[in-house]
């Protein structure tokens, strides 16, 4: 949990978040304060044994072929309805999320995405308490992403 000593931090309707469990930054990421749940872009779901999943993030809007291959235990599947009404049982796996210097350990539902702008939905459940939307502003913890920037920078 995000402890910040005013209250929930602000952020925008749009930021960048980087998910450094599985060595990837600069996704763009839309505050979805009518998602419950968070989502992510991924194709080539594959069942490993123990538990795990095999996945490739998508990284790109533009360019669908710049993918990262990651693996993660599951942590449950669910039901989500879609915005379109239609119901589709999804894995869920857990990594944690970091917004400019804010962490948090986030669920994420697997799914294709190809059709939508953001390859990243930041729900309610994961904002709750600890983040606050101004629905005005994007990118307040950082700027817009750079086309190359899917891998986290090491100083």
């Amino acid at each position: 949990m995000l402890w910040a000593m005013s209250g929930p931090v602000i952020i925008g309707w749009k930021e960048i978040i980087h998910l450094p469990e599985w060595d990837i930054g600069g996704l763009s990421a839309k505050s979805d304060t009518g998602a419950r749940s968070c989502a992510i872009d991924v194709s080539k779901i594959t069942e490993l044994p123990d538990g795990r999943v095999s996945f490739e993030v998508i990284l790109d809007r533009g360019a669908a072929t710049r993918t990262r291959r990651v693996e993660a235990a599951v942590v449950g599947r669910t039901v989500v309805r879609s915005s379109n009404g239609r119901s589709q049982l999804r894995y869920r796996v857990r990594t944690e999320v970091r917004i400019g210097p804010h962490s948090k350990l986030a669920d994420f539902t697997l799914v294709n995405r190809r059709r939508m702008i953001h390859r990243v939905l930041l729900g309610r459940i994961f904002m709750a308490g600890d983040f606050l939307v101004d629905s005005s502003q994007v990118y307040v913890h950082g700027g817009k992403p750079a086309r190359r920037s899917a891998r986290i920078q090491k100083s």
